[in-house]
């Protein structure tokens, strides 16, 4: 079956408790097989959440195309840079408990990265303000395993600090690794156990895992990218060198999930998630983002936008296999999760339509390159 035809007869599996909306779910739907048919989508979810709860969650298509099988609200898609969120948040978490220190250098919980000649702290890795580099070269296409986050440091942690932190943006996913080695040195467990504990079992992410190439994930998507006009299996890439930035697997109804705890105040403190989705501001007084990512800037583990009066939260995710995006509304308990099986397939697109539809003129923003 061509993807077009696939696309225009997509399997829908809403949910089948959800509450009451005013959400046009037929227009979504429009909105969604549209997307998927430009975009040569195989596999689509997506799960809206409005005071609190789960007003639309549908998944479209399918998640092997070799073997047929159909998507469903289970199955588990990558998350790219979605993890960064997540990995926010237990840091804080950790912060609210007394445990960590967000303003302490960081070898107090990390003593596996080097010292640099100026001291990084987590609040720091968590604003993308450390100077700590991102990809280079074909990094990203990594398929070594490691058997730990810090063993994944030999990528890059020798490496000089590009500036010295909290005066400078530059987005990096192995300063996310260095914070989840953070966490495992505050919270003497391991990053998973941690984040599964104290994140994921509050917010209720039953479907959350680490994207493991070796492990049996049940319903785990497959990837796709589209090449000179045809759909490919995605390119090879063991993530194990970033998980806490780019290595999970989840299912669009958890990421809505977790954005009802954070609003309902179930995982972190009120005023920490304010800081949480309040600009970084560099020491020369400048929100952290803002001059490198269009009508945005970064607060700890979040882009934010603000439009027509509101702030938005949000972030994208795209690697092998992927391209994922959640935004949230704070002000107005609303919030969306669009999780794909393909590469370079935009999905906020997706969502800032759906936030256009709710909120009149509210729009996210351009997508992040992670």
């Amino acid at each position: 079956m061509s993807l077009r035809r696939l696309a225009a007869a997509l399997l829908l599996l809403p949910c089948p408790l959800l509450a009451q909306s005013t959400l046009d779910t037929k227009r979504v739907d429009q909105i969604v097989t549209a997307a998927m048919t430009a975009k040569h989508i195989p596999a689509l979810q997506i799960a809206i959440t409005e005071n609190g709860q789960i007003v639309y969650s549908k998944a479209f298509g399918t998640i092997d195309l070799e073997n047929d099988v159909p998507a469903t609200p289970q199955s588990l898609f990558r998350t790219g840079s979605l993890a960064k969120p997540l990995t926010a948040v237990a840091a804080l978490s950790l912060a609210d408990a007394g445990k960590l220190d967000l303003d302490a250098p960081i070898q107090k919980y990390c003593p596996r990265f080097p010292l640099k000649p100026w001291p990084v702290t987590t609040r720091e890795l968590l604003s993308h303000t450390s100077g700590i580099r991102h990809y280079r070269d074909d990094e990203i296409d990594s398929t070594q395993h490691y058997a730990s986050i810090t063993d994944g440091f030999s990528i890059f942690a020798s490496d000089p600090l590009l500036f010295k932190p909290g005066t400078k943006y530059t987005y990096s996913t192995y300063g996310y690794s260095v914070a989840g080695c953070v966490i495992e040195g505050a919270a003497r467990t391991s990053y998973f156990s941690y984040l599964q504990q104290h994140v994921l079992q509050p917010a209720g992410m039953s479907h959350t895992a680490i994207d493991n190439t070796f492990d049996i994930v049940p319903h785990r998507a497959h990837g796709y990218q589209y090449v000179d006009g045809q759909v490919k299996n995605a390119g090879l890439m063991d993530s194990s060198y970033k998980i806490p930035g780019g290595g999970l697997d989840t299912t669009a109804e958890d990421l809505a999930r977790l954005t009802s705890a954070l609003m309902d105040h179930r995982i972190l403190k009120p005023d920490t998630i304010a800081s949480m989705w309040t600009p970084f501001k560099l020491a020369s007084g400048q929100a952290a983002g803002i001059g490198v990512e269009p009508n945005a800037a970064y607060g700890l583990g979040w882009e934010l936008t603000a439009s027509n009066g509101h702030t938005i939260a949000w972030h994208t995710g795209s690697q092998q296999g992927c391209n994922d995006a959640l935004a949230l509304l704070p002000d107005r308990r609303f919030a969306i999760a669009v999780l794909t099986n393909m590469e370079d397939s935009h999905p906020i697109g997706i969502v800032n339509q759906v936030l256009t539809m709710f909120s009149g003129q509210t729009t996210a923003a351009p997508e992040h390159p992670n």
